[in-house]
């Protein structure tokens, strides 16, 4: 807030019950307390007002929450604002928020594709289901039988998303109802261009009319599945919609800056997201669980990887310091299925023996491990789960940044070369004047 002569008011020194002044609040987050209040018109931050008093007070808990995403020692832009402003996904208090409404709770209680209706559009559309010409699956499934045996379900997917761009013709227009059209029909298309496991490769006998994760299941396993199991596929794609600004969210909006097209947009967040420490993480947490399983208890398999000098995959995370909430719910739902149960326990054998030295908490690749060993999925599983989700979540940061000004993010690199001027080089073997 500020007064007439634009000074900013400040609270009262002294505040208690875990909350911060507008200057403390500024120190914690490296930021000017100008931009303190940009947070807070922007929903980054709440605030209250200091009874009988000027100024306001800001939650320590959520202050340190912003600065874990934002970054404390990140220098303000000139402008004093933070380099990417978001009305999408806030993390706060080991939790999760889609537009200010608990992520989790949307997720167990909606379908995939109505969550991403609601981070697309902040409009709650039940019953809705995405649909995809059947000339655009005909030729993504075309461009993916095409790719070698061994290819994985990523390499699948980017292949997919270039042959859906090459049959729209529309793809350029950046226009919303544009934009919000072709990702009806792009998330349908990828889920429709993978092979059904233990069918020809072709992909097909999946009900285009069935929600989405009745759809993806038989390109997973070929268990048939029961409701319970696909609420916990269903819900595993709404959790995982968005994460705020995650590696491969921020490349989809440097594509957007650009103005590159929604399918170049979903292009480059699948290249970041095959990365071992992102969408591919779920893939050793699996093999873990499955050793362990094999061997009877973890404690052995987790000597293996500390032995080996490798990191136990599953646990922790930098944006939670308790169990990740998407873990939790993951968890929670898959308690309700039977044979779930040898999984689980697993999972929580790994993170009790760790937590003997090291207060780790599951992290949702765990429990997307656990739903994958389960339910007799391979390995990679939960990454073609975390691609074929996240894909609506980078539409709906493209759609933000389709709103700003074109190429802002662009950086100025950190020269550490040569000083100029340098002469120039001589070809190998040439003698230097």
């Amino acid at each position: 807030m500020t007064d007439r002569s634009g000074a900013y008011e400040e609270a009262r020194p002294g505040a208690t019950g875990g909350r911060l002044t507008t200057r403390e609040t500024a120190e914690r987050l490296g930021v000017k307390p100008e931009t303190v209040y940009a947070y807070v018109s922007r929903g980054q931050l709440s605030s209250s007002r200091v009874p009988g008093g000027r100024g306001s007070t800001f939650d320590a808990a959520e202050v340190d929450a912003l600065a874990r995403r934002t970054g404390r020692r990140e220098s303000p832009s000139p402008t004093g604002e933070p380099p990417v402003r978001t009305g999408i996904t806030l993390i706060a208090g080991d939790r999760y928020y889609f537009r200010g409404v608990d992520a989790a709770e949307l997720a167990v209680r909606h379908t995939y594709e109505e969550v991403a209706e609601w981070l697309w559009t902040g409009e709650l559309r039940p019953g809705i289901r995405f649909t995809a010409p059947a000339q655009t699956v005909a030729a993504a499934r075309r461009a993916v039988g095409a790719l070698p045996a061994h290819c994985g379900s990523t390499d699948r997917l980017r292949v997919a998303v270039v042959a859906a761009a090459a049959a729209d013709p529309l793809r350029f227009d950046l226009s919303r109802e544009a934009v919000l059209g072709g990702a009806r029909s792009l998330v349908p298309t990828l889920v429709a261009a993978l092979p059904t496991v233990g069918g020809d490769g072709a992909g097909g006998g999946e009900v285009a009319s069935a929600g989405l994760a009745r759809q993806l299941w038989p390109k997973l396993t070929a268990r048939r599945p029961d409701e319970a199991s696909l609420a916990v596929l269903d819900a595993a794609l709404g959790l995982l919609i968005d994460h705020d600004l995650a590696a491969s969210t921020l490349a989809a909006r440097v594509a957007a800056s650009a103005r590159a097209h929604p399918y170049a947009v979903v292009s480059a967040g699948l290249g970041v997201l095959e990365g071992p420490l992102h969408g591919a993480a779920s893939g050793p947490a699996h093999r873990m669980l499955a050793e362990v399983l094999e061997r009877g208890g973890a404690a052995p398999v987790v000597a293996d990887h500390l032995r080996a000098g490798r990191r136990v995959p599953g646990l922790g995370h930098r944006l939670y310091t308790g169990e990740d909430p998407r873990a939790r719910t993951l968890f929670d739902l898959l308690a309700r299925i039977p044979r779930a149960a040898p999984a689980l326990t697993a999972a929580r054998d790994v993170v009790a023996t760790t937590a003997r030295d090291t207060p780790l908490h599951a992290n949702v690749d765990l429990a997307l491990a656990a739903l994958s060993v389960a339910s007799g999925m391979p390995p990679e599983a939960g990454e073609t789960v975390f691609a074929i989700s996240r894909t609506a979540g980078w539409i709906a940061h493209a759609l933000e940044e389709y709103g700003e000004r074109p190429l802002r993010m662009r950086p100025s690199g950190h020269y550490t070369g040569p000083r100029p001027p340098q002469p120039l080089p001589a070809p190998d073997g040439a003698p230097t004047q």
